[in-house]
């Protein structure tokens, strides 16, 4: 196994997660192996430590990598890298167009995730959820990392849910989940709407009703999908547009 330097040409964080990627699809990483340690990664690859961080984030997300705390990090088991590999091999091959069916698959999960989320949340969930809205919402926050932390909003409400395969999910479909957050989100954003939106679903959830999380959800979905289908009819303008 042998990571080689990230190139320059493209986003670093993308390069070294195809080349993790590349790695375990060739063999040359399998289910159960330690991954170098941080220190070691960082001179091999010859990047930040912030972005292998975000790096292996992602990849933790997609549940190629566990990341297990004074352990290591380890390639997962069999099961999970078979099927998440599968999943963004096929995904490389979508078009622009194909985006809206992953917005309707996220729905779906979503709007369960809020339901069963309102019946587990702590209030330490709830004020995570609050502040992760007020951190993407700031008004001297990065365009790329608000949509970021937008994503990372919607991940904790299926993490609260407690449903481990709602949540591998969402993480395999993370990059176009995010597309489609740019293509639905003005920039610079409106941090008003957007801040009010994400609160009014953070205090669904917290009201422990899953009823009034479900409505929540559901309306903040539909922002989202009526936004990208604006965007999708009229590709050669460029409105401001809420973001959700």
């Amino acid at each position: 196994m042998v990571f080689k330097p990230v190139g320059r040409g493209a986003s670093l964080v993308d390069t070294v997660v195809e080349q993790v990627q590349h790695l375990i699809s060739q063999g040359h990483l399998e289910s159960g192996d330690r991954l170098p340690k941080e220190d070691e990664l960082v001179t091999q690859l010859g990047v930040s430590r912030t972005v292998l961080r975000e790096a292996l984030s992602r990849l933790e997300a997609t549940g190629l990598v566990t990341i297990q705390r004074g352990r290591g990090m380890f390639v997962a088991e069999p099961d999970g890298v078979a099927s998440c590999a599968r999943l963004l091999r096929n995904a490389m091959t979508l078009t622009g167009k194909d985006l809206a069916q992953f917005m309707e698959f996220r729905r779906v999960i979503e709007v369960e995730g809020a339901r069963r989320a309102a019946e587990l949340a702590r209030p330490e969930d709830v004020a995570e959820l609050k502040a992760l809205v007020l951190e993407m919402n700031r008004e001297d926050q990065d365009f790329i990392e608000s949509v970021r932390l937008d994503f990372k909003f919607h991940l904790k409400i299926v993490e609260i849910a407690g449903n481990q395969l709602m949540h591998s999910a969402l993480g395999v479909i993370q990059e176009f989940i995010m597309t489609a957050m740019v293509k639905t989100t003005p920039n610079p954003r409106d941090y008003d709407f957007s801040r009010k939106a994400h609160m009014d679903l953070a205090e669904a959830i917290g009201s422990g009703n899953p009823d009034v999380a479900e409505k929540a959800a559901r309306a903040h979905m539909a922002l989202s999908e009526t936004s990208m289908k604006e965007r999708e009819a009229k590709p050669a303008k460029t409105p401001k547009k809420r973001s959700t």
